[in-house]
């Protein structure tokens, strides 16, 4: 699975398909608005080449980079550059085509560079046309987003707003993962394949993210600082590249430095909601600490020790630095594990001292 996949049954009827499965989720701010023509960021949009007989595909254009003189939309690489095989010049569309029926929607964009895939980053830009959208980085339900970056943490409160689930609040519950997602060339077709990554950030909880929510800008609860871009996921769990690393990668190809398009301070217009996600470990509406850097970077360093054996574990997917379930001040080493593989691996309660929280989930795709 790579976006969110519209399959065209007839020229009346359209379904919405997340890989083979009917979408259900629903709008988490009830917000219709991502999925229309909106001058806003943080919602419906995509390569308008980004489809096959039988599929269309789009994502989310997340936010707003300049390089001082151009203003570019920042997505995914899957989203924009149709998985490494955009040529630039390509034209973006809001809202995307899954939104209009599989017809070109109004072009906004044409697209630029990308960071190529296996760079640890899925990220493109896209060169803003005059007056399509709104210059000021406003993100649709968040507003004026910091041009600050933060680092991730464990514990983090975090927002987003994307095309399918709109406006949603979680929390960091890994940092440091490494991961396995996996990918489809073509829209809707071709054999799928995987890419690893190391260093992402994992966010907890089932109503985070959902197909189609790819390219989001996640941002900090509180500030709106850039955190992380969303690129991925289960139905448990949401994937995002480091935004400063996405930053610097985009930046080398494209030969100048980017920054975001957004506030010097707090920019945010609408205050975050309460956090409404279901943790990985914790209980449903708690509100968890931050994880201590020290114990963070301890953890950290056990984890290099057995980083390699544990991702080439028949089953695991990923294995990251979360909070232990026991002491939410307290680092763990997280594992994920692919439930539908068929695998039961088994781990040391500890490794280097360091408590081992093991987190079944399925297969993580490219949103």
């Amino acid at each position: 699975m790579t976006r969110l996949r519209t399959c065209l049954i007839t020229l009346f009827v359209v379904a919405i398909l997340v890989g083979s499965s009917l979408l259900t989720t629903g709008l988490a701010d009830g917000g219709a608005n991502h999925q229309v023509r909106n001058l806003h960021f943080g919602v419906s949009g995509g390569n308008i080449n980004d489809i096959t007989k039988r599929f269309c595909c789009s994502g989310t254009l997340g936010s707003l980079v300049t390089d001082g003189t151009t203003q570019y939309i920042l997505s995914n690489n899957h989203v924009l550059a149709r998985t490494d095989q955009a040529a630039p010049g390509e034209d973006v569309s809001q809202p995307g085509l899954v939104d209009n029926n599989c017809r070109v929607p109004p072009i906004v964009a044409d697209f630029s560079i990308a960071s190529p895939l296996g760079s640890n980053v899925d990220a493109a830009i896209a060169q803003l046309r005059p007056g399509a959208m709104d210059s000021t980085g406003f993100i649709e339900d968040i507003g004026v987003p910091s041009a600050t970056v933060l680092n991730p943490t464990v514990g983090l409160d975090v927002a987003k707003s994307g095309r399918t689930t709109g406006f949603t609040t979680g929390t960091v519950g890994a940092i440091n993962a490494s991961v396995n997602v996996q990918y489809q060339k073509n829209c809707g077709q071709g054999k799928k394949f995987v890419v690893s990554y190391t260093n992402q950030v994992v966010i907890s909880g089932n109503t985070f993210s959902a197909g189609g929510d790819s390219g989001s800008l996640i941002v900090s609860n509180t500030g709106h600082n850039p955190v992380a871009l969303l690129f991925a996921g289960s139905s448990t769990v949401t994937i995002g590249n480091p935004i400063g690393e996405v930053i610097s990668k985009l930046s080398a190809v494209l030969g100048q430095s980017l920054s975001f398009v957004g506030s010097a301070r707090a920019g945010a217009t609408k205050q975050a909601l309460p956090t409404e996600v279901q943790p990985f470990f914790r209980g449903i509406g708690e509100q968890m600490p931050q994880l201590p850097q020290q114990a963070a970077e301890r953890a950290s360093a056990a984890l290099e020790l057995h980083r390699a054996n544990l991702m080439s574990t028949p089953g695991v997917i990923g294995a990251g630095i979360g909070a232990s379930q026991e002491n939410e001040l307290a680092a763990a080493i997280v594992v994920f594990v692919d439930r539908t593989s068929g695998a039961k691996p088994q781990f040391a309660a500890t490794l280097e001292g360091m408590p081992v929280k093991v987190v079944f989930t399925d297969p993580f795709v490219a949103f």
